[in-house]
């Protein structure tokens, strides 16, 4: 795909790359290239974000009035486009891109100015509270209750898969407040400090033998009514406008490209029978295969973004997103994994992070292959399965 930029862009591009080069220390750039989960490690992702904070380059996508950037649509996709170049952190979405334009469409004046300056600063770290233990891809029928008691609400219940709250101190949390109407119409938005008295974290360790994901419990957890975002009961329509924000407000395309470009290095130098894998027709094939697929993820994203940059939301088209992306980055970890076969060992990437390096025994791009096809594994269900995704595709984009 040929995307045409203007002098401007690309002189906005040449600042770009200068701060990046002068930012980035080769540690830095390690880490981030080493990172298999999700989200980057929170103290490499928040010494990022205070980098961007100082520069005033953090959330392009916020309102200028709250910190964010007038960048246009272009610079906005370079931005993301040199930071995939350089391997720069990701920064953590659940409250700069996911709860914070809850807050500009839903807040009030006051959870505004008590919640956004420390969400951009870092002072808060937050996770999400959606998914429970019957309550995943069927969101609606959560249980997690919250009764009024005073000018306060009772918090009973648990939270599953929730990311990074054992470092969180705030959590957004789907609730359940009427059990009287039907399952969409009585769940409302809180905002949760972790600190409350009755909150309990517990860990879970994924097969890739990462603790990114925990168990949330509440007992008895007392929450003012002050913290509700929107009016009560109508927390399905906030859940459903911050969602778009998760499978689609962000660019995937940038980074998919610079993992496209890894895997074809990575294919040049491992051999199969003695000739390079990427000379072998069936695996060029289906590197092809996902470049293709790249270039229709980059067009919708940059659709998305024009949209994003003119005040409205991803919309439906999120979910065509996250469902390509997904399929893509599973197809580039699995071609991954095969190409470096049995050196694509479990918790390679453990033993070269505690200090290994010198005993290894193949190629730096081995160490996080086996971890990073094992979490992308998750990726077909985290944020909405893959099938909740067709239908959304189904029902709101073809009309069916």
């Amino acid at each position: 795909m040929n995307i045409e930029f203007s002098a401007e862009d690309e002189a906005f591009r040449a600042q770009v790359q200068t701060f990046l080069d002068s930012s980035l220390t080769p540690e830095m750039r390690r880490e981030a290239e080493r990172t298999t989960t999700v989200f980057a490690d929170k103290d490499l992702a928040m010494r990022w974000q205070h980098m961007l904070v100082d520069k005033g380059w953090a959330v392009p996508a916020w309102p200028i009035e709250h910190g964010g950037v007038d960048w246009t649509p272009n610079q906005k996709y370079i931005w993301g486009q040199e930071c995939a170049k350089a391997h720069a952190p990701g920064l953590i979405p659940l409250g700069l891109r996911m709860l914070a334009p809850v807050l500009f469409k839903y807040g009030t004046a006051e959870q505004k100015a008590e919640y956004l300056p420390k969400i951009l600063s870092g002072e808060q770290y937050w996770c999400q509270g959606y998914s429970e233990p019957g309550a995943g891809s069927d969101l609606s029928s959560l249980k997690t209750s919250a009764v009024k008691e005073g000018d306060d609400y009772i918090v009973n219940g648990t939270k599953i898969w929730t990311t990074h709250a054992q470092f969180a101190d705030h959590i957004f949390c789907l609730v359940r407040t009427d059990t009287s109407v039907k399952p969409q119409a009585g769940i409302t938005f809180l905002l949760i400090p972790m600190d409350l008295p009755g909150i309990k974290v517990d860990p879970i360790i994924t097969m890739a033998d990462d603790h990114e994901v925990n168990q949330v419990f509440f007992d008895d957890v007392r929450v003012p009514q002050s913290n509700r975002v929107g009016p009560e009961n109508e927390g399905w329509t906030v859940a459903k406008y911050l969602l778009e924000f998760e499978r689609g407000g962000g660019g995937s395309a940038p980074g998919i490209i610079e993992a496209l470009k890894s895997l074809k290095h990575l294919a040049s130098q491992e051999k199969d029978g003695g000739q390079p894998l990427i000379e072998d027709p069936s695996f060029a094939a289906r590197i092809a295969e996902l470049e293709i697929r790249t270039d229709a993820l980059q067009l919708q994203e940059l659709m998305t973004l024009e949209r994003l940059s003119s005040g409205g939301s991803p919309g439906p088209a999120s979910s065509l997103a996250k469902n390509s992306s997904v399929e893509i980055n599973q197809g580039l970890s699995e071609l991954r994994l095969e190409a470096v076969h049995y050196y694509g060992l479990p918790n390679a990437n453990k033993i070269s992070l505690n200090g290994c390096n010198e005993t290894w025994v193949s190629e730096d791009y081995s160490e996080t292959a086996m971890a990073r096809y094992l979490n992308g594994r998750a990726a077909s269900v985290f944020g909405g399965s893959r099938e909740v995704q067709k239908n959304i595709i189904a029902k709101v984009v073809l009309g069916l």
